[in-house]
């Protein structure tokens, strides 16, 4: 594709030497001014360069953290936000985060094997000292197995509109609505 580069980091060689790290990476990737970042899996201190790099004007940006559900990724990110060193109030930090992820889709490995989409929840603002979360899209599990035990259940919609699509229509890509409506839960 045009426009587009790719990076990748390395481990250092037997000597110790000739590392490529992920923050060094993405150092050198807002330089080349892009207007989106993916980064295949943030697991450490470069989740701090991804959250900055999203309140300051790359909007779209995407990355992939590993946890156990919506609440404990916001959780996995403020801890390695602060594996960077950065003597940052917890409040602060969680206003960051607020501020930059708009929407958390969580995949989980089901009974069956096959990994599904089980979640699409907004991140909304702060309530004091908590991020606000509202689910978007829900896996339903209630129509069961086949009589292979592959799962039956689908993505449904909770009936809410995200917020963020307001944000969507500025950058010219508009959504129907009735995306969101329930379809008989």
């Amino acid at each position: 594709q045009s426009h587009v580069v790719r990076l990748e980091s390395r481990p250092p060689n037997v000597e110790g030497t000739g590392e490529i790290a992920i923050r060094d990476l993405f150092r050198n990737a807002l330089r080349m001014r892009p207007d989106r970042i993916i980064i295949g899996e943030c697991r450490g201190a470069e989740a701090l360069d991804m959250l900055q790099a999203m309140n300051t004007g790359h909007d779209g940006s995407l990355t992939t953290i590993h946890a156990n559900g919506q609440r404990d990724a916001l959780s996995r990110i403020e801890t390695m936000v602060l594996m960077a060193g950065l003597a940052l109030p917890l409040r602060a930090l969680r206003a960051q985060v607020a501020s930059a992820v708009d929407v958390i889709v969580h995949q989980s490995r089901l009974r069956d094997g096959s990994r599904r989409i089980t979640y699409v929840t907004e991140v909304e603002r702060m309530e004091g000292d908590i991020i606000t979360l509202q689910d978007i899209f829900l896996y339903d599990h209630s129509l069961g197995f086949d009589e292979n035990g592959r799962s039956l259940g689908r993505l449904r919609a909770t009936g809410l509109r995200p917020k963020f699509l307001e944000k969507l229509a500025h950058s010219n890509v508009h959504v129907d609505p009735m995306l969101f409506a329930m379809d008989g839960v």
